[in-house]
């Protein structure tokens, strides 16, 4: 019966080895070696066939197969009954042991390159020394300082913005809008209303936004600015107004 074969890029002999293993389902250890033997021989014949490079690793497990096959077919010598040790060996067990050792050297080769892999979509930040926060930190920090009347323009301000948002008259608009905003040019803008104006107020930039779309460019354009290290964001307090100002450095960008 002919074998039906598939020629692969097997990265070597034992690579084959445990491609005909898993093949045949068989245990590895507990190889059958017979039929390993022949399949093995018909890879490497069809190999030569197709003027495939063979290698002599190739060559050399060819005949460490044969031997073994051969010692494996060759009568067993009669072991005495009564002796207590046998210094009888499965030729099988060197094979075995190099193909289970290449097998683990195998799985460590994939997963560390999915590892690798998976590196390539994450970002590393560089180390950086953080202070300790104080473990006796006390919530009621957080609003030192505020007042009532804080509080009360901080809730009216949410209250105008909510009502802005409500569809009083109930219509609902199936149109997409194009993108007009781009912080390409928001960054542009920015630069240019800052040439004279070095220290601007936050929420006067957003007044300026005539759409939610355009205050959420607007918002990146300005982290990008802070990126590039043209501008710096100051607040003095909690629920303050936020303050954004040009670095001495870039007045003439």
């Amino acid at each position: 019966m002919s074998l039906n074969i598939k020629i692969e890029n097997f990265e070597g002999p034992f690579d084959l080895l445990l491609h005909l293993i898993k093949k045949n389902k068989m245990d590895i250890y507990d190889i059958k070696i017979y039929d390993i033997t022949n399949q093995y021989l018909e890879y490497v014949k069809a190999m030569e066939e197709m003027d495939l490079e063979i290698t002599s690793e190739f060559i050399v497990i060819s005949a460490t197969l044969i031997e073994i096959k051969s010692k494996m077919l060759l009568p067993k010598p009669k072991v005495d009954e009564n002796a207590i040790d046998s210094d009888e060996k499965d030729p099988r067990e060197e094979l075995i042991n190099k193909l289970v050792e290449y097998r683990k050297f195998k799985e460590s080769a994939k997963f560390f390159k999915n590892r690798e892999q998976g590196i390539g979509r994450m970002f590393s930040k560089k180390p950086e020394i953080i202070e300790e926060k104080s473990k006796s930190f006390d919530p009621k920090d957080f609003l030192k300082g505020v007042t009532m009347l804080h509080l009360f323009e901080i809730y009216s301000k949410l209250m105008s913005v909510y009502k802005n948002k409500i569809n009083t008259e109930n219509v609902i608009n199936k149109e997409i809008p194009l993108d007009k905003f781009k912080i390409e040019d928001k960054i542009d803008y920015l630069k240019e209303i800052m040439i004279n104006d070095k220290r601007m107020v936050f929420s006067n930039i957003v007044k300026q936004c005539s759409h939610k779309m355009e205050i959420v460019v607007t918002f990146l354009a300005l982290l990008e600015l802070m990126k590039l290290r043209v501008i710096k964001v100051v607040q003095e307090n909690n629920f303050k107004e936020i303050y954004v100002e040009r670095i001495n450095n870039n007045e003439g960008y």
